[in-house]
């Protein structure tokens, strides 16, 4: 079964810092677009930043740049998302998503359809 596993959320304090991975278990993330999303209970989904490993462009919501890097290693088959100076508002469960052959600035489409979804890690900022 294709699978997108997230790990390293956590609890951390206000001004910490978390680094989330995303890993497929089944098949290469070599020619997906990578994204990170997060969604708080009440509240929609909100894209954070996007990754295209095919040429290494990135996009940032602008809620989020200049604190979190997206990252890719692909040798590890694995996306990271770097999450500095967190605040309790950006307490949340993180989802990554892969995109077959799609563009990193596409995440800022509302509605857009990723190929699959990992099952989320829930990352909570203490104040």
């Amino acid at each position: 079964e294709v699978q997108l596993v997230e790990s390293g959320g956590g609890l951390v304090q206000a001004g910490g810092s978390l680094r989330l991975s995303c890993s497929a278990s089944d098949f290469s993330l070599d020619d997906y677009a990578v994204g990170w999303f997060r969604q708080a209970p009440g509240k929609e989904r909100e894209e954070l930043a996007c990754i295209s490993n095919s040429d290494g462009t990135t996009y940032y919501a602008d809620s989020v740049k200049g604190r979190f890097t997206i990252s890719s290693e692909k040798a590890k088959n694995t996306v990271y998302l770097q999450m500095n100076s967190l605040k309790p508002e950006d307490t949340s469960v993180y989802y990554c998503a892969a995109d077959l052959f799609g563009i990193a600035s596409m995440i800022s489409i509302a509605g857009y359809e990723y190929d699959y979804w990992g099952q989320g890690t829930q990352v909570t900022v203490s104040s």
